[in-house]
């Protein structure tokens, strides 16, 4: 394990292998944008939703809860992420959506559209 300071994570999450996270619904759109697959290890509130829904999307082998994270259930998640080819295809395809995603334009035409 590396410590590191703070580092952006449209910075840091292309370079990885896999993303091992808490799940938050900030740094998981962060993960799914990247395009690497994903191992959540959620705390609390939605991170749970979050974590079932990147394993519902195939880029997370499982969920790690925080109270069943040991060497041998984060390693064994770690490795079928980052060996499993089906992980990395699909969140390599997931990420390219994405990332094509105009996201404002959609907005700023329904805002025009209830103003206007």
């Amino acid at each position: 394990m590396l410590t590191i300071g703070e580092v952006a994570h449209s910075a840091l999450f292309p370079r990885m292998a896999a993303v091992v996270h808490h799940a938050g619904a900030g740094t998981t759109a962060a993960g799914l944008r990247a395009g690497v697959p994903a191992v959540p290890v959620p705390i609390q509130f939605d991170e749970g939703f979050w974590s079932a829904r990147l394993v519902s999307l195939g880029v997370a082998p499982t969920t790690v809860p925080l109270r069943r994270l040991t060497v041998g259930t984060l390693s064994t998640a770690l490795l079928r992420a980052t060996r499993e080819p089906s992980y990395g295809e699909r969140a390599r395809a997931l990420g390219a959506r994405i990332r094509a995603e105009d996201g404002v334009t959609p907005v700023l035409d329904a805002l025009e559209r209830v103003g206007g």
